[in-house]
């Protein structure tokens, strides 16, 4: 929704301008208050696609890769100096200038130098042609004034550029391959960038890269582009101290963004992977992160080391998304839809993390560890599959500050502003803390859930401040029983909850039967429980069902969900009436008790 982007843009850049305009040793911690406080402020539309964040934002730019080599202007570097073939370049010592408008073919080795286009509303191409250019005072390549810059990579050659270790700190021109106008990288060829002192590749206006095999090592950030930084092609493979892949405009609502819609992207990050101030979009290619040393390391307390950031919307749209991150492996500022692309991640923190709404209604997501799995005000899971993994909670609904106040049955808190809803799809999830826990409601009205929970006391399969309201769909949560929480009895489709009298080891294999001894469910634990949820189209309320230890299971498994099975010689270790819940544990709101027979 472009006016939520503009609203927090522009309150962002406000409220951190005011805040610089302070004096003393707290301006920085002010402005970052003021920063937050106004991100806060506007709720970002989480089901938005690929295609209507990128059309809200500035639109890319388009370059041609192909030149003509019969008119190309020759440049032949010759160590520290170069000579040159025709017209539209001056040469002063190891310093190489482009003036004018035209196509430059380079070649050569410049041991302590610098290529500059200074060409004032032209657009010039570069071609590099096994190009290497050195520097030890400032960029290797640096384009001061053009309308655009193409840099074509020349098929079957390596060029390399190295900068200065070391520039100061208000150097304008402070990348290996610097651009301040629209910057194209083409070509079929090898690039080596060797960012020294600060960035490899960067672009004060839009960064595109179409192709190329593109290397790039930086003292900070791999690749930036201010406005807008678009990946179509190429094999990209990035090690920085900084950010990895970054777009970092933000006075413009409608720039600071990171498209990935082809190619093949690695990124070893001390920072954040995929950094950008508004969007961050992939629609197709490979992206492949690791930020911060990965979900095994600390977390810094100064540095973000996230492994995909955006500060108004994350779209996951197509290809394969690979994050493992120290902190959060995604996460926005405002809000995150995983829409169709293959998602894989290990977090440190938070596996998928949105200030505002997180939706999933395509694709597949598989979070193989974190401490949270996904964490938003409001998740909806409406198609696709997510499997989760995780040390604390699975699923939390939740906000940055509580809500709630405590004071209900039990001592619970009291209901805020917040949900889980699930309408179709496929949700497992393996959680030490709770399955699914909500500080508001939860709705389930479609899809599979399978929730296996916590073995500890102190949390529970299924954790939902307000109401836990089933109409529809398969719901299956096994956990403890000391926290345990049923649906709502005004809950349009049936459910049982039992708490058994024993614990139920892992790897056991329980049956639901209704009266007449027809199996409804077949589940196979992975973990201890003692109280088991199910809820699907043929459970009745009113009706009495039980469960037996045993038998077998068959027609594949869907976190331990059996597609089929049979009683056989199964054991009949407990019986509960669909509609009432287990005494012992809690209801919605902590309500409901009674019902359940050892």
């Amino acid at each position: 929704m472009k006016s939520s982007r503009k609203k927090i843009v522009a309150a962002v850049t406000s409220l951190v301008l005011a805040g610089a305009m302070l004096t003393g040793c707290s301006t920085a911690a002010s402005s970052t208050a003021a920063a937050d406080t106004a991100a806060a402020t506007a709720y970002v539309d989480g089901a938005q696609t690929a295609e209507s964040v990128l059309a809200a934002n500035t639109a890319v730019h388009t370059a041609d890769a192909a030149y003509d080599a019969s008119t190309a202007v020759g440049i032949a570097l010759t160590g520290s100096s170069a000579t040159v073939d025709g017209d539209g370049v001056t040469v002063d010592g190891g310093t190489v200038t482009i003036t004018a408008a035209g196509t430059y073919r380079i070649s050569g080795t410049l041991t302590d130098g610098q290529i500059v286009v200074a060409a004032d509303g032209a657009t010039v191409t570069l071609v590099l042609a096994g190009a290497t250019v050195s520097s030890s005072s400032t960029a290797a390549i640096a384009v001061t004034a053009a309308e655009r810059v193409v840099v074509i990579l020349a098929d079957g050659t390596t060029s390399t550029l190295s900068d200065t270790s070391g520039y100061a700190a208000d150097a304008d021109v402070n990348a290996a391959l610097f651009s301040a106008a629209d910057l194209t990288v083409a070509g079929d060829g090898a690039l080596v960038v060797h960012g020294n002192g600060n960035d490899g590749i960067a672009s004060k206006d839009g960064l595109l890269i179409t192709a190329g095999t593109i290397t790039v090592e930086a003292a900070d950030d791999g690749i930036r582009g201010k406005d807008y930084l678009s990946v179509t092609g190429g094999a990209i493979t990035v090690t920085a101290g900084g950010d990895g892949l970054k777009a970092d405009n933000d006075t413009d609502a409608d720039a600071g963004f990171v498209v990935v819609g082809g190619g093949t992207v690695t990124v070893t990050a001390g920072g954040d992977g995929v950094d950008a101030v508004t969007d961050v979009v992939v629609t197709g290619g490979t992206v492949t992160v690791a930020a911060g040393g990965g979900h095994g390391a600390a977390a810094g307390d100064d540095t973000s080391m996230k492994g995909v950031k955006s500060g108004v919307v994350t779209v996951l749209a197509g290809g394969t998304i690979a994050a493992d991150a120290s902190d959060d492996a995604v996460h926005s500022d405002g809000s995150v839809h995983l829409s169709g692309a293959t998602v894989t991640l290990a977090a440190g923190d938070d596996a998928v993390h949105a200030e505002n709404a997180l939706v999933v209604d395509g694709g597949a997501v598989e979070v193989s560890t974190s401490g949270e799995g996904l964490e938003a005000a409001d998740i909806t899971v409406a198609a696709g599959s997510v499997h989760v993994v995780s040390t604390d909670d699975g699923l939390n609904a939740s906000g940055g500050t509580s809500t709630g106040g405590g004071g209900g049955p039990g001592g619970e808190m009291a209901a805020g502003d917040f949900s889980v809803t699930v309408t179709g799809g496929t949700l497992v999830v393996d959680a030490n803390g709770d399955g699914l826990d909500s500080n508001g409601t939860a709705t389930i009205s479609g899809g599979t859930v399978v929730v296996n929970g916590p073995a500890g006391q102190g949390n529970g399969a299924l954790d939902v401040n307000g109401t836990l309201t089933v109409t529809g769909g398969v719901l299956v949560a096994a956990g403890s029983s000391g926290m345990a929480v049923a649906p709502s009895a005004d809950s349009a489709q049936g459910w049982v909850s039992v708490t058994f009298d024993s614990t139920i080891a892992a790897g056991t294999t329980l049956q639901l039967a209704d009266a007449d001894g027809t199996v409804i469910a077949t589940f196979t634990t992975s973990k201890e429980l003692q109280n088991l949820v199910f809820s699907a189209a043929d459970i009745t309320s009113g009706e009495e069902y039980t469960v037996y230890r045993g038998g077998s299971a068959s027609g594949g498994s869907t976190g331990g969900l059996a597609g089929a099975g049979e009683l056989g010689s199964a054991t009949r270790i407990a019986t509960a009436t669909a509609g009432e819940a287990p005494a012992g544990g809690f209801g919605p709101g902590g309500g409901n008790r009674g019902g359940q027979r050892g």
